[in-house]
């Protein structure tokens, strides 16, 4: 039987490698929120959204989908930290994200082969012609560029004003597919071992801690599983974690599962069982130094505090549940504690229920949550139809 903590282990602050403490261990995980304003930049809507969490009481909000680049969003919601990016309104995002003594940090990435397609021509590290996907193989000058232009969005992040920056290597985007043998099938020095696969996500961390110095975090997402046949191995997932501790990345946020076309998410379902990648995270802690920061699946606190205790984990990175209470972390830090109403749906279409919850974000950025009632299949209906007025405004302005 499980001994549960006689203390609230989520109240007490993370240290990171490079000297910044995160005030306690909830973080409000990395979601595509798709509230940028269609040419990269946020709209008051985000801006509030991320301030709810701050006074929600956690540590650390990470912002999901932060393009490094224009050409290979995941999304015509996204942000874009690049040259021409409206500084003024960063600003504003980073300094009202960490209110209340929180940290706010975007989430960079590139889409790779999961550039959205009416806005994009995808490209990954190889070629592939699949059922529903098709993308060009990267250049070896366009891979060399990779760690100028993740500097870059880094150095524009911590000219913002944001706390740090996370780096995605995980859900079937870039560097995931980079990772992944089942994706990267290159012959030259960025395919082929374990070694040579994360070859370019090193070259990106050395290139982003030499840009933004030794005190600014720098943390990064990666995937304990694919969940694809052929792709991502657990023990492969392993040897990326020991790499990833000979570098100056300050937390490794672990979790799983793509995005690619027929592919299941982790959380794809009506309501989650609990959470998902406890076990691999409990063998990457024996491998590392590096804080571990883990996603998926957490729906109590008890749960939360079980995986601190038994050193699953640093901390605990939370995604739906806290769209449900923006203010779950004050209630897990103290006494009153409450766990989400998850809810659930009958037969909700495909893609239906990701863009229920994508929908109640933007009611919670205008507080208006109150007020939200839609079903799974109208909140995709307008959720698509928003995605196509961005991608006007996104080819307008960026072509």
């Amino acid at each position: 039987m499980r001994t549960q903590p006689t203390t609230n282990l989520l109240t007490l602050p993370l240290d990171l490698p490079c000297g910044v403490q995160l005030k306690n261990r909830l973080i409000k995980s990395a979601m595509s929120d798709s509230l940028g304003d269609g040419t990269g930049n946020p709209t008051k809507a985000q801006i509030r959204l991320y301030e709810r969490w701050a006074e929600g009481g956690a540590a650390l909000s990470l912002i999901g989908e932060v393009q490094t680049s224009p050409h290979y969003p995941e999304k015509p919601g996204n942000l874009v930290l690049a040259p021409g990016v409206d500084l003024t309104a960063m600003k504003e995002l980073a300094k009202r994200g960490s209110t209340n003594g929180a940290h706010i940090w975007p989430q960079l990435g590139h889409a790779g082969a999961l550039a959205h397609g009416p806005i994009s021509t995808p490209k990954g590290p190889s070629p592939l012609d699949v059922d529903g996907l098709k993308c060009e193989g990267m250049s070896l000058t366009e891979i060399h560029d990779l760690p100028r232009s993740y500097a870059q969005s880094a150095t524009l992040a911590q000219n913002a004003g944001f706390g740090g920056v996370l780096i995605h290597a995980g859900h079937g985007f870039l560097f995931s597919q980079f990772l992944s043998p089942l994706f990267n099938h290159r012959t030259d020095a960025y395919g082929g071992s374990v070694e040579r696969r994360f070859r370019i996500v090193g070259e990106v961390v050395d290139a982003v801690r030499g840009a933004v110095g030794p005190a600014f975090p720098i943390g990064i997402r990666i995937n304990s599983t694919d969940k694809l046949e052929g792709g991502l191995s657990a023990e492969d997932a392993l040897e990326v974690v020991r790499l990833l501790d000979a570098t100056s990345v300050d937390l490794v946020d672990i979790s799983g599962g793509t995005y690619f076309p027929g592919a299941r998410s982790s959380s794809d379902g009506m309501s989650s069982s609990g959470p998902y990648f406890i076990d691999f995270a409990k063998r990457a802690k024996k491998v590392t130094s590096k804080p571990i920061i883990l996603t998926g699946g957490f729906e109590t606190r008890d749960q939360a505090q079980q995986a601190l205790q038994d050193g699953s984990a640093d901390a605990i990175s939370l995604a739906r549940a806290m769209v449900l209470n923006p203010s779950l972390a004050n209630a897990w830090l103290s006494d009153a504690g409450g766990v989400p109403e998850f809810p659930m749906f009958d037969k909700p279409p495909r893609g239906g229920i990701t863009a229920w919850y994508s929908m109640l974000l933007t009611a919670l950025g205008e507080d208006r949550e109150d007020h939200f009632d839609q079903s799974p299949a109208e909140a995709l209906a307008t959720y698509d139809a928003r995605d196509a007025e961005r991608c006007a405004i996104w080819l307008s302005r960026f072509g």
